[in-house]
């Protein structure tokens, strides 16, 4: 029974406890019934009856409860009702009968319990606890009253706790929830979000075996969706963008451009999706202030305690209070502990959650806008930027909500702790105020320092993600010219930019710890002035315990947001520099809409334009009135597109201000077929980059009626498989796909294949041939079953059959397409009198068009043209004409398919049941059977379990044993000297009073304490930022570097290079700005948990016992926690792989995807990949949130165990004083812990990015670039080849390309190599340049580990060069026993594929500036490019573009031909140089090369058997093995006995 002096107590609080929550509770109840009236849906899946009665019981018995009291109340105060108790009972009644009510609703509109009736649980079952436990209480004036029904109460209570379990407990076990197609998220009750309970299931499974991928199944909520976020974020950008541009003068849009992106950002969301963040800021900042004042409390029960039992002093002391007192004042510093740490963790999960919402919305933005670019905006948007966005800015809004609301809650922190300190400290605490306002201006200059640094951080990262992705995307390249230390010379020196940004940082951050040292100093001088001037009317002031420790509480918690400053300055700086890169990107220039004019419906003409000027640049929108076809430029210019497979576009203009195209008028009647011809530069692709809208459009009109399929003219492939190639989003319609295979003359290729089609093709069609890439190109646009096909010279890349198959079946006249509306750019004159109309492209205008025919009767240029190249199309033509037609089969089998594609030019599938487009040694499968999909790049391997301590060595190392040593030293000077602060000023609180020590010594031995902990301080962070930092993102990134340029190719065929580039974006980036910090991070928590647990140790001795079962208790939650974070943290860095590997290859082929409509497809699977690395970063996140509940609330313990302690050994412990050290500490030792516990598993997790880029530099290295093997002066000097039973595969477990492979070339021969598709043609050449090794042999043996990924092979100590396949011998000398660079620098090679570099012309052509200008200007001269370069203003200078994508095909093909006049070796090689230039270009190229390489050896693979014609011997190759090798002469005479009269008879040139 309650007495009415418990009943006093009890009104006192029914108001706060019972009155006001019920109040709030009941207009929750009602607006949440509203809203779901309103808006709510029901979900239709029922609702489980065991739970819904059981809370609709537990309610009802909670109704009746308080009816009962209410009556009882009634009753027995009659003559005065207690109105407080009446008006809580009444509320609380209400407050039930709405939720009994909210709860019926709740179970047709939700599947999960109602956050409002949990949440209202949680609060009375506190506030009904409380106010019985505190009447209960012994009162002061005990008398008679009468008594209230107190088991009436308890049963109200215990309701309320059952209650509360019911609506607690998971609901996952329901048919409700597993019918549900929600997130895990969504399904989750308050109590597990609270808890981070919904994340345990995924904890459990990680902690018994690995995790999987799949386990993290749909655990993101909705709005965090790619989808979602972007639709948001885009309404509100739009709007802001259109008000930015409509901003006048201009120097109102420049003021408003730095924070356009951030004030989007800050509107999407509004009021209601920030409001929850601040609100959790504001309670969380509270908590965090109610902990001193209740230290206060405590220490003023101690004082009492102890005045009350040690001898009588002059001064009346305080009455003691009951231990009842204490114990209430421990437990409520053990729940305040516990409140702010759940408080804490939501506020972290809502800031990650807001992050990642934004982080899913710029995504989407920067992908619809990378699809969108106009010329213009390519040239100065890269792709190696557009993927930075995307990799690195974008990330840093993930984890930017943790730091940016410190803006608004740290000034507030400050004003409390300043407030609290003036009521301890007087006007003393003001100097504290000073330091902060001093500080102002010097965290300005530094936060401009931060930001100067970042940003020059950022762009030295972008150039050099820029170079490492062109040198990878074109490694053989690299490879064949021995450019890996030119590209590692310039990779270098923006490396070394970056290194002094991480320098100068680290020095700035050493003298910055000064200021974030004031806090003792702060100490230091308010205690200072306080003991000499501090009482009352300049009085001495009192030194006690309450003072001293409270104030040093108090100072604890302002030095948080001073000591966060570096944080916040260098984050708000990071996040400020990433947001206004993406920004400057958004607003770049966008096509316009009106470029082309899409018509609907049938009509006489599908495609029109009319008077048309266009260009490749908005400049020459100032020229074009004045531009005609008297005036136009000699060469065109090209779209600067990411990628030459997606570049419509094949010419570069001399003057880049004028128009590309001028005066450009035809039409293309329905059905009709158009061939575009001209010489390279003449305009020819920038016409169909005009149909596909890629240009500006300066005059008239451009027309296309219907859909567009288009074909680059460097095929663009997804990595995927054939068949998803092929069908590029299409639903399978099987007749048609069959027919597409078959006009693609691509049967034979699938039935080659174990797979067929469902044969993965690698990134970039790394294992098809050029023409084989090209003829899938084909196949795609054609089973698109498009109005208008636009073809850019897609025959250039095959033989002479296969061109005249592709014309039969698929674009001539009798063709698959023969119905469509085609347009073909081809360089071939053989098929011109078969096509409806010819365009004639000259200087960027139609000079002639009409028939074949009628050009011819003109007698113009095209006539002189064809008079002069046409002997041979005439005898194919005649040839062709009277050859039967053959079945595909036939075709490919008589001729082996085109020789250009070679097919082992390039690797093999990975799995050895796999191989590539090629013929070698395999049998046609039945076409019925279905086939399983093969894989060339096998899924990133992905370590299981712990990272370990070898991975933490391999950094020491890295950083320096030394540095690692000094770091753990200094910082344990560093806790040193502040524990010594902390006892010091104990025993002066002690010693108050007893004039042991005047005030002035105290506070020079003070200052001793002070002034070494900053010193050491900043000693620590200089040898951990300066020294340690850099060293080892140095040495990682060089190892990293080194390694992977030494790899041997066929590990570049089977690993994406967007594989690669994250560890040189991500994994770098983690090893420069994060490791060191963690390691720090976990160096200091264990030396100041070391620190608190002597100190409590020594204020309570049985403290002792419970730190093992804490210990105990902390390392399983730990253990627990990392089996589980580390597989999560990896997925984090493996999902992020796929989505930048997507983008790059979107970049790749953007010119494609807008042609066929092909976008929204492309945005969703972007999407899909975004929405997957969002999963995996938000359950790393969630994971830490589970764990920082379940630490703190340990820590909770501690802080209640040292608080309990004190209180019930309060006669014995040593004074207040101690009371008040111990207590302070233990209050830290909260989130030491857990922050102790977080950075292990942090650095652990960072560790990781070590371990991945451990894993390529280990890596086997192929051949050494340098051997000790002497070589005669001049060597090459003659240019003898000389094979030897040589034999070769692309990898170990493979079938060879080449076997027993012998001939001999003599100085100075020309010879040209033939042969059918995988016959061995350029495996041939790769060999001659150690691309590939001997079979058997050493090196062929010792790098089989990095494409397999299996531990290098033991070769027993042998490192013998030779095996069993054979040698190669050039001037005598066998090229295995030759370094790598010393054999590639003595050999020169036109490849298949002319790549060009982003640089200046002069670095493309003599990248180790070994050549005078002089002669640069030699070799373009005989390169026919003398003019063209002139033309430029900056000459030599002008600066090519990433890919060369300034520059057509063509023009790249010349300027790999003046490299080879560069190098002026004895010994070059020719694969398939000409396949890009037209008939004429092709002549003047054969003629340089008979003219400056006429004493040289010369091996030439071409598909045009007239370049091979002239040769002195010629090569038939047939599987791998020599077929013939005589002169063409002896071969034509064997007539149908050659294999080579055969390819020349169909070839037409003979007959």
């Amino acid at each position: 029974m309650v007495t009415k002096n418990d009943n006093t107590i009890f009104r006192s609080t029914a108001f706060f406890f019972l009155t006001l929550p019920a109040s709030i509770a009941g207009a929750l109840f009602l607006g949440r019934l509203v809203w779901l009236h309103k808006h709510g849906r029901e979900h239709g899946l029922g609702r489980t009856d065991l739970i819904y009665w059981s809370s609709f019981c537990l309610m009802l018995s909670g109704c009746i409860s308080l009816i009962a009291t209410l009556c009882m109340e009634i009753r027995n105060h009659q003559q005065s009702l207690d109105w407080d108790v009446l008006l809580a009972s009444a509320t609380m009644l209400l407050a039930w009968i709405l939720a009994i009510v909210l709860n019926k609703e709740e179970h047709k509109y939700s599947i999960r319990s109602s956050d409002f009736i949990l949440g209202y649980y949680l609060v009375a079952n506190l506030g009904m606890g409380a106010a019985l436990w505190l009447a209960r209480q012994p009162p002061s004036n005990p008398s008679p009253s009468p008594t209230y029904p107190l088991p009436i109460l308890h049963w109200f209570l215990g309701s309320l706790f059952i209650g509360l379990v019911v609506e607690a407990w998971p609901r996952g076990w329901t048919k409700v929830q597993n019918s549900s197609t929600a997130s895990v998220f969504e399904k989750a009750n308050l109590v597990s979000r609270l808890s981070f309970h919904y994340i345990q299931p995924i904890m459990s499974i990680g902690y018994s075996r690995p995790l999987l991928l799949d386990d993290l199944a749909h655990l993101m909520p909705e709005r965090i969706r790619s989808e979602n976020a972007y639709k948001d974020l885009a309404a509100t950008w739009k709007k802001q963008e259109a008000r930015f541009f409509a901003l006048l003068p201009k120097t109102r849009q420049e003021k408003a451009r730095p924070w356009l992106l951030f004030r989007t950002i800050a509107l999407t969301f509004g009021w209601v999706g920030w409001a929850p963040i601040v609100l959790t800021r504001v309670v969380s900042t509270t908590l965090v202030y109610l902990q001193p004042v209740l230290l206060g409390r405590i220490l003023d029960f101690m004082m009492a305690s102890s005045s009350s039992t040690d001898a009588p002093a002059p001064a009346p002391a305080p009455a003691p209070q009951p231990l009842s007192y204490g114990i209430y004042l421990a437990v409520l510093m053990f729940m305040v502990s516990l409140v702010s740490s759940v408080t804490g963790a939501q506020l972290l999960q809502l800031n990650a959650e807001r992050g990642m919402e934004i982080r899913s919305g710029l995504i989407g933005l920067i992908y619809r806008k990378s699809l969108r670019l106009s010329p213009e905006a390519r040239q100065t948007q890269t792709a190696g930027a557009i993927s930075n966005h995307m990799s690195v800015d974008v990330e840093k809004w993930s984890t930017a909500l943790n730091t940016l609301p410190q803006w608004v809650s740290a000034p507030i922190e400050l004003l409390v702790a300043l407030w609290m300190l003036y009521h301890q400290l007087g006007w003393c605490s003001l100097v504290g105020l000073v330091t902060v306002v001093g500080l102002i201006p010097v965290q300005k200059k530094v936060s401009n320092i931060f930001s100067e640094v970042k940003h020059t951080k950022l762009t030295a990262m972008d150039h050099r993600i820029r170079l490492v992705t062109e040198m990878l995307t074109s490694i053989k390249t690299v490879k064949l010219y021995a450019w890996e230390n030119a590209f590692k010379a310039r990779i270098a020196g923006y490396r070394e930019i970056e290194m002094a940004v991480l320098r100068r940082f680290g020095v700035v951050y050493a003298g910055m710890t000064l200021i974030f040292s004031t806090t003792m100093f702060m100490s230091l001088l308010s205690f200072g002035i306080y003991a000499v001037v501090g009482g009352p009317g300049g009085t001495p002031g009192e030194i006690t315990p309450h003072v001293i420790f409270v104030s040093l509480s108090l100072f604890g918690l302002l030095s948080r947001p001073i000591s966060s400053m570096d944080t916040l300055l260098s984050s708000t700086t990071s996040i400020l520099v990433a947001t206004r890169r993406i920004q400057a990107f958004l607003l770049s220039e966008e096509l316009s809409v009106d470029l082309t004019t899409v018509l609907s419906g049938n009509g006489e003409d599908d495609v029109v334009v009319r008077d048309a000027v266009l260009s490749w640049h908005k400049q020459a929108a100032d020229d074009q009135g004045d531009c005609d076809n008297d005036n136009a430029t000699e060469d065109e210019n090209t779209p600067l597109l990411s990628s030459s497979s997606s570049s419509p576009s094949s010419e570069i203009v001399a003057t880049p201000r004028a128009p590309t195209l001028t005066n450009i008028n035809f039409r293309l009647r329905a059905g009709s077929l158009t061939a575009v011809v001209g010489r390279i530069g003449s305009g020819k692709s920038s016409l169909l980059g005009a149909l596909i809208g890629d240009m500006y459009k300066y005059q008239g009109s451009v027309q296309v009626r219907g859909s567009v399929a288009y074909v680059s003219q460097q095929a663009w492939i997804l990595h995927s498989s054939v068949k998803d190639n092929i069908l590029f989003g299409k639903p399978l319609d099987q007749d048609r796909y069959e027919a597409v295979i078959r006009a693609c003359c691509l049967q034979q290729d699938l039935d080659m294949l174990p797979t067929g089609d469902q044969t993965e093709i690698g990134e970039r069609g790394i294992n098809l041939s050029g023409g084989q890439k090209q003829r899938v190109a084909l196949a795609r646009a054609a089973y698109q079953d498009a109005d208008v096909y636009l073809l850019d010279d897609p025959l250039s890349a095959v033989d002479a059959h296969v061109d005249h198959h592709l014309w039969k079946n698929l674009i001539g006249p009798e063709g698959l397409l023969k119905d469509k509306t085609r347009l073909l750019v081809t360089h071939g004159l053989h098929h011109l009198s078969e096509v409806d109309q010819v365009l004639v492209m000259k200087d960027g205008s139609i000079s002639e068009k009409g028939h074949f025919d009628e050009l011819l009767a003109a007698k113009r240029g095209f006539y002189q043209l064809n008079l002069e190249f046409s002997v041979t199309a005439k005898k194919q033509r005649r040839q062709t004409a009277n050859k039967p037609a053959t079945s595909s089969a036939d075709t490919m089998s008589e001729t082996g398919s085109e020789a250009a594609e070679d097919t082992d030019a390039t690797t093999v599938v990975a799995p050895a049941s796999s191989t590539a487009f090629s013929a070698q040694d395999t049998k046609p499968t039945d076409d019925d059977e279905p086939k399983p999909a093969a894989g060339l790049v096998a899924a990133e391997k992905m370590v299981n379990g712990g990272v370990g301590w070898h991975m933490f060595m391999v950094y020491a190392k890295a950083a320096s044993y030394t540095n690692i040593v000094l770091v753990i030293i200094f910082y344990i000077l560093v806790e040193v000297a502040q524990v010594g602060t902390s006892f010091w000023l104990r025993y002066w609180s002690d010693a108050a009073g007893q004039d042991k020590y005047s005030v002035i010594e105290f506070l020079v031995i003070y200052a001793g304490f002070t002034l070494a902990y900053m010193a050491f301080n900043m000693v620590l962070f200089y040898v951990a930022n300066v020294l340690a930092a850099v060293k080892g993102a140095r040495h990682m990134h060089d190892r990293l570097l080194d390694n992977l340029v030494r790899q041997p190719m066929a590990f570049f065929d089977v690993t994406p290079v967007g594989r690669i580039i994250n560890r040189f974006s991500t994994d770098v980036d983690a090893i420069d700005d994060n490791i060191i910090w963690n390691l720090i991070d976990v160096v200091y928590c264990l030396v100041a948990i070391a620190g608190t647990l002597v100190v409590i140790s020594i204020s309570s001795p049985q403290f002792l016992y419970a730190i093992p079962p804490l210990t105990l208790c902390y390392l399983y939650i730990q253990s627990y926690f990392l089996a589980s974070s580390q597989a999560l943290k990896r997925f984090m860095s493996v999902s992020k792989s796929p989505l930048y590997q997507h983008f790059s290859e979107t970049l790749a082929g953007v010119s494609t995807i807008r042609a066929m409509s092909a976008a929204p497809r492309f945005v969703k699977v972007n999407g899909e990949k975004a929405d997957l690395s969002a999963e995996t970063q938000l359950a790393f996140g969630i994971a830490n949130r589970w764990l920082k509940v379940r630490l703190e609330f340990l820590g909770a313990l501690i802080v209640f165990d040292a608080a309990l302690l004190a209180v019930l050994n309060r006669s014995s412990v040593g004074g207040a004083s101690l009371v008040g050290l111990s207590l302070t500490y233990a209050m830290n030792i909260t989130g030491d812990i857990t922050y102790l516990v977080r950075s292990w598993a942090e650095m652990s997790n960072q560790l990781i990015s070590v371990e991945r880029i451990e894993e390529y530099a280990e890596l086997p290295q192929e051949a050494p670039l340098e051997t000790g093997v002497r070589l005669p002066e001049g060597w090459p000097a003659e240019g003898k080849v000389v094979f030897r039973d040589f034999s070769a595969r692309y990898r170990e477990g493979l079938e060879p390309v080449l076997k027993n492979v012998s001939f001999e070339v003599a100085p100075g021969e020309k010879v040209g190599i033939v042969g059918r598709t995988g016959a061995g043609k350029s495996s041939l050449t790769l060999a001659l340049f150690r691309m590939i090794e001997a079979k058997d042999s050493y090196w062929a043996r010792a790098t089989a580990a990095s494409v397999h990924g299996t531990p290098a092979v033991d070769m027993g100590g042998c490192n013998t060069p030779g095996g069993g396949g054979g040698s190669i011998e050039i001037d005598g000398v066998d090229i295995s026993t030759l370094g790598l660079h010393t054999l590639r620098s003595h050999l020169s090679i036109i490849p298949q594929d002319p790549i060009l570099f982003a640089g200046t012309i002069r670095e493309n052509l003599d990248p180790f500036h070994q050549s005078t200008d002089a002669e640069l200007w030699t070799a373009l001269e005989r390169a026919h490019l003398k003019s063209l370069i002139s033309s430029f203003p900056e000459g030599l200078s002008y600066e090519v573009v990433s890919n060369g994508d300034n520059f057509s095909a063509g023009q790249r093909s010349l300027i790999c031909l003046a490299r080879a006049l560069l190098r002026k070796t004895k010994i070059l090689v020719l694969d398939e140089a000409t396949a890009a230039v037209d008939v004429e270009t092709d002549e003047l190229i054969q003629r340089t090369i008979r003219e400056e390489f006429k004493d040289r050896t010369v091996l030439t693979i071409a598909h045009r058997i007239k370049t091979v014609m002239d040769s002195d011997k010629i090569l038939v190759l047939e599987r791998g093995e020599v077929e013939e090798y005589e002169s063409p002469e002896v071969l034509l005479k064997r007539r149908e006995g050659s294999l080579f009269f055969r390819l020349a008879e169909q070839a037409g040139e003979v007959h």
